[in-house]
């Protein structure tokens, strides 16, 4: 499985300190070049940083080699390149969190997941628990709708309590 990230959910994957995750359920996650100085630069959190400067082997730092695409000059450059890489390499799934990137990829029918997706499908696997991971989310910087929340806690709700998925 060809797996690319974008900046977001690795940072907060890493703040939640369950960044062990990606590699228990996609083996190897590949990270543009741009989205690794994103997540090198000042404003990220230092435990990010850290973590980032002695990263593990499942982690693959890529040069995109393409020329750049204008039609996604709306977007920031890690996601430009993620999407750029994602189509290059015919990726699997691309993991990012921006409304804007989500829907150029779903455009370009590229499979999405976001930070929430990973925490989801993760606990779908008895991974992790879901309700505690949430709560540590919230506790960071991270965003999100109302719906959204609302959606993956009555799926994670549903899930515990054995029901059928939403």
């Amino acid at each position: 499985m060809i797996v690319i990230a974008d900046t977001t959910p690795i940072n907060y994957l890493v703040l939640i300190g369950e960044q062990e995750l990606l590699p228990a359920l996609f083996y190897q996650v590949i990270l543009p070049e741009a989205v690794f100085r994103e997540l090198l630069a000042t404003a990220t959190p230092q435990v990010v940083r850290q973590w980032l400067s002695n990263h593990p082997q499942w982690l693959e730092i890529r040069k995109v080699t393409m020329a750049p695409d204008t039609s996604l000059s709306h977007l920031d450059e890690g996601e430009r390149e993620a999407i750029q890489l994602a189509e290059a390499l015919g990726a699997d799934l691309i993991l990012v969190d921006e409304k804007a990137a989500r829907r150029e990829a779903a455009r370009r029918q590229l499979a999405t997941s976001g930070t929430l997706g990973v925490l989801d499908r993760a606990a779908e696997k008895g991974l992790v628990n879901f309700s505690q991971a949430f709560q540590h989310l919230k506790q960071t910087s991270f965003r999100m709708s109302p719906t959204v929340e609302r959606f993956f806690l009555a799926r994670n709700t549903q899930r515990e309590s054995g029901l059928k998925e939403p």
